[in-house]
């Protein structure tokens, strides 16, 4: 994994916006992908070499004025901005909003509670080394028969890139395994020391199936879309997500799934034995 994942961020999306989105000429004959370094410090109102000793990682301490005009000039939204601020002050080292504590493994009640109220959807909540701490019934009639929830506490991350079953559960899997890679970066990454044990297992059963994602993706998982898993009943679901951040102090992510067709809503309903329509397409 990259020691720098400000430079990383912020090279991977300087290539990722287009001269015609950030309002430039589009010149026939382009060998560099997305916006050039001269122009993003264009944009951005500083060097080019600054721009190029912050992808290097040879300046990792910029401005609140800079980080700001940098994301302003490469489009950013709102959760990208907040990304950005938190690898700048990550970037130093020293500091982990964790405080290297272990991963939370407890649920308070009322979010459990919370959780119950969901059923009969398919709903998660995970820590930060992705984890599965509490289920609804629902999420494990979908991962049971699959195999993700095996063992003592089952890991998603670990489940997609360990357990052979992972790539014919998920039609996709490649998408998959980048969006789990990106969710054990957000945030401090490899700055905690639990996070950084759980790349440091997979990186080894693993190889460049793991290590290569850690050096190209930046750590910033979609926290909503559609994703196709096999299931050896039902057949193949398409299931939108969400996912929300509970409180800092508990440290967990919701996940929760709703069918986003009619053939879905209808195997659902018949995976859970209740009415039909008891799960509406969204």
């Amino acid at each position: 994994m990259s020691d720098n994942e400000l430079g990383l961020f912020l090279r991977l999306r300087r290539e990722a916006v287009t001269p015609g989105e950030a309002g430039l000429p589009v010149g026939a004959r382009r060998r560099t992908p997305g916006l050039r370094r001269a122009e993003l410090a264009t944009l951005a109102g500083v060097s080019v070499e600054y721009v190029t000793r912050l992808e290097q990682g040879r300046d990792r301490r910029p401005s609140a004025e800079v980080l700001s005009a940098l994301a302003g000039a490469l489009r950013l939204t709102t959760a990208e901005r907040v990304h950005l601020h938190r690898l700048a002050k990550g970037a130093g080292g020293g500091f982990s909003c964790t405080g290297g504590s272990l991963p939370n493994r407890s649920v308070r009640p009322t979010v459990q509670a919370l959780l119950d109220r969901l059923e009969p959807a398919p709903a998660v909540l995970l820590n930060r080394v992705s984890e599965v701490l509490a289920c609804t019934d629902g999420y494990r009639r979908v991962a049971g028969p699959v195999g993700m929830l095996d063992g003592a506490w089952p890991s998603l991350a670990r489940f997609v890139f360990t357990d052979p079953r992972a790539r014919t559960a998920y039609p996709d899997w490649d998408g998959v395994a980048d969006e789990q890679v990106a969710a054990l970066k957000q945030g401090p990454g490899r700055a905690d020391p639990r996070v950084g044990a759980a790349m440091d297992e997979l990186t080894v059963a693993c190889g460049a199936e793991f290590a290569g994602r850690l050096d190209r993706l930046a750590g910033l998982p979609r926290a909503t879309g559609v994703v196709r898993l096999v299931h050896p009943e039902a057949g193949e679901l398409r299931l939108a997500y969400e996912t929300l951040d509970l409180p800092a102090d508990d440290d967990l992510r919701l996940l929760v799934h709703l069918p986003a067709d009619e053939a879905t809503s209808a195997a659902l309903d018949r995976l859970t034995g209740r009415r039909a329509g008891a799960l509406r397409a969204v």
